[in-house]
């Protein structure tokens, strides 16, 4: 099922060359799809968008929109114990992500020059989240929270209805505990495009932010610059660094829990130890028989799982700074030493027990993380998405006079003498 592999320069290559191969894969038909369908929205809105619900979802809500009343009713259909552990995660999220609030700020100096940024919230930000049996309404928290937090003025979340045309409740249970402030009954590549454009009912947004299926990534990826995104997500992944002392019984766990996302979910273990390796399948054998999503598991593990067996815990960094997975398990003896050293992950779990679904719904920080390598240069979804910066100067007329000749010369430098000119007008 999953592969072990030792570490000679070679076999662990030719299996990252598989994996980053796989992210660089490019469904054309799936962007011809996509392409005619932003293209029928943004021509024919609400129309289009209640055509594609009917041929994709079944079928059509009577309005779009969802009540406000709908949506505060549902807190009441809910579990009283799902509602319970959905307020926990929201006051663990939100705390988390106080913490990232940035504030304006200004400097001045001796001369009276005044210089400063001010940050503050979009204006309005659309929120997708995915319907059906892939419904998960702590996407809903792990994405309005920290876009209240930022001072966002309008959330828009978009979601696919079910099979009778009616709101998913644990969704709407969600989105009124996070203060989502609209929702409408749509999904697919069309509702993307419905908040990048604007329709009749829905308004249009600055960014789209929300997992989805590769025609959700798709839209997503081909409206950017028309509306910001947060990321371009390929398939999730984990990575679980593992010494000697780690427990196989929870190593196997936690890669089968990041397989089961999905059949080209990659997940990867990099030990110092070749007998921890062979207990951790033998582990994965026993354990999957007893899961629900057997067959993605093991069509996962088989196709982009591996065990490698390093030689020292510092080649093993080393291959976890290469590979700079979306998440980044520490199963090893001292786990709070390697904090420094691990450079390139989304999130980082440190220890036997803090293992990565604590991060994908109850801890505080956020799930939404990069994927395919780029936690080298991104960074996961926070407060600082949901925001932009200005910044402001303000110039005496001797505090300019004072530099004048230096800018000139930059200008003409550069040989834009209407810049110099711009400059220099001021002191004839």
């Amino acid at each position: 099922m999953i592969n072990i592999i030792k570490a000679d320069g070679k076999n662990e290559v030719e299996f990252l060359s598989k994996i980053e191969e796989r992210s660089r894969n490019t469904n054309n038909d799936v962007t011809a799809v996509v392409t005619e369908i932003i293209n029928n929205v943004r021509e024919n809105g609400d129309k289009a968008v209640k055509e594609y619900t009917i041929k994709f979802d079944g079928k059509a809500p009577e309005n779009f929109e969802v009540s406000k009343d709908e949506i505060m009713s549902a807190v009441t259909e809910c579990e009283p114990e799902f509602i319970v552990t959905l307020k926990k995660a929201a006051d663990n999220i939100r705390d988390f992500h106080s913490r990232q609030k940035q504030q304006s700020w200004l400097t001045t100096k001796d001369n009276g020059v005044i210089m400063g940024q001010r940050v503050r919230g979009l204006a309005r930000v659309g929120l997708y989240v995915p319907g059906g049996t892939a419904a998960y309404p702590s996407s809903v928290l792990m994405n309005a929270i920290p876009a209240k937090i930022a001072g966002v003025g309008e959330i828009i979340m978009v979601t696919p209805p079910m099979k009778d045309g009616k709101p998913n409740p644990n969704i709407m249970a969600a989105a009124a505990i996070a203060g989502v402030d609209r929702v409408f009954l749509m999904g697919g590549a069309q509702a993307i495009a419905a908040l990048a454009y604007g329709t009749e009912s829905v308004p249009k947004v600055d960014k789209i932010v929300g997992p989805g299926n590769i025609f959700v990534a798709t839209a997503k990826k081909l409206l950017y610059g028309n509306v910001d995104i947060d990321m371009i997500a390929g398939p999730s992944e984990i990575l679980v660094l593992a010494d000697e002392t780690a427990n196989p019984k929870f190593l196997a766990a936690d890669l089968m829990s990041q397989a089961e996302h999905d059949k080209l979910a990659s997940a990867i273990m990099v030990t110092t130890s070749e007998t921890l390796a062979y207990e951790t399948v033998s582990q994965i054998e026993r354990q999957v028989q007893m899961l629900s999503r057997k067959d993605i598991i093991e069509t996962s593990l088989t196709n982009y799982g591996v065990i490698i067996v390093c030689d020292t815990m510092e080649k093993a960094v080393a291959m976890a700074n290469k590979l700079a997975p979306e998440h980044l398990e520490v199963c090893c003896k001292n786990p709070l030493e390697y904090i420094g050293k691990l450079d390139n992950a989304g999130s980082v779990f440190l220890g036997n027990y803090s293992p990565e679904p604590l991060g994908d719904y109850f801890a505080g920080p956020n799930h939404v993380l990069p994927t395919s390598g780029t936690a080298r240069f991104f960074s996961p979804l926070s407060v600082d998405s949901f925001v932009k910066k200005s910044s402001f100067i303000y110039y005496t007329e001797n505090a300019l006079a004072k530099d004048k000749e230096d800018i000139m010369r930059f200008a003409e430098t550069e040989g834009l003498t209407a810049h110099a000119n711009s400059i220099g007008v001021r002191f004839e």
